[in-house]
């Protein structure tokens, strides 16, 4: 059942090669993936700009959201230093490690205890990293760390798709267009937490939803959103069955 799943996983990625496709969404799937696949508690996902400089791209959770860029603005961590070497990086227990102090209590104070890091590589040419975080401590083992590899490479070509794979310039396209798509998600995030009185958890998960149910990228409806020409209706809470 495993393997099966596995397979379904390769397939849905490998799909998006075929046509235009929405990176956000498509990378937030990945985060969402390896939660499944490898039963870790949350992934991140770190991209780099066109000027070489690190930012979040996607995250299976606000939380680890919010430590991908901790990370940034402390400038140490695990993901920071995968994406440096082009090495993974793997540590079972935080508590054993004095390599990012602050990283550490700022994991610790979420929650997590472990962490791994594998890169996002284009050959030799390192673009990012990918992050996975677990609440409990312990080694995450050869065979899922291969398969975590694996995915990052998939992703990293689905970021190269078509006959722009290359080509440098659309890379810096693409990920740029896909900074600008986070913006924009943030904001519209913000709008709908405010209006309807939610968290941002649960304003990205209702903007996705309705992005996903209309057929839309999910850029233009957080566009839509920011600038007021669309409101995104309440999620319709279902009646309990007696």
């Amino acid at each position: 059942m495993a393997e099966i799943q596995l397979a379904d996983v390769f397939v849905e990625m490998a799909d998006t090669l075929v046509d235009d496709f929405d990176v956000i969404d498509f990378l937030h799937g990945l985060t969402e993936r390896c939660v499944q696949l490898l039963g870790v508690s949350a992934a991140g996902l770190l991209l780099t700009d066109q000027r070489d400089t690190l930012q979040v791209i996607a995250a299976s959770s606000e939380r680890t959201r919010l430590l991908e860029l901790f990370q940034l603005q402390t400038d140490q961590g695990p993901c920071v230093d995968c994406f440096r070497t082009g090495q993974p990086v793997s540590v079972a227990d935080l508590t054993t490690t004095d390599r990012w102090p602050a990283f550490t209590a700022a994991a610790a104070e979420v929650g997590f205890a472990a962490v791994h890091a594998v890169p996002m590589r284009l050959r030799t040419e390192v673009i990012g990293a990918l992050n996975l975080f677990d609440t409990a401590a312990g080694p995450l083992d050869e065979g899922k760390l291969r398969i975590g590899q694996a995915l990052a490479d998939v992703a990293t070509i689905g970021l190269l798709q078509q006959r722009a794979i290359h080509r440098r310039d659309i890379l810096t396209e693409q990920l740029e267009t896909a900074l600008r798509s986070r913006v924009l998600i943030e904001q519209a995030k913000g709008v709908l937490a405010e209006r309807l009185h939610l968290d941002m958890a649960e304003a990205f998960t209702l903007l996705r939803d309705n992005a996903r149910s209309h057929n839309r990228r999910l850029s233009d409806l957080a566009q839509a959103v920011v600038d007021g020409s669309e409101q995104v209706p309440p999620a319709t809470r279902q009646p309990r069955l007696l």
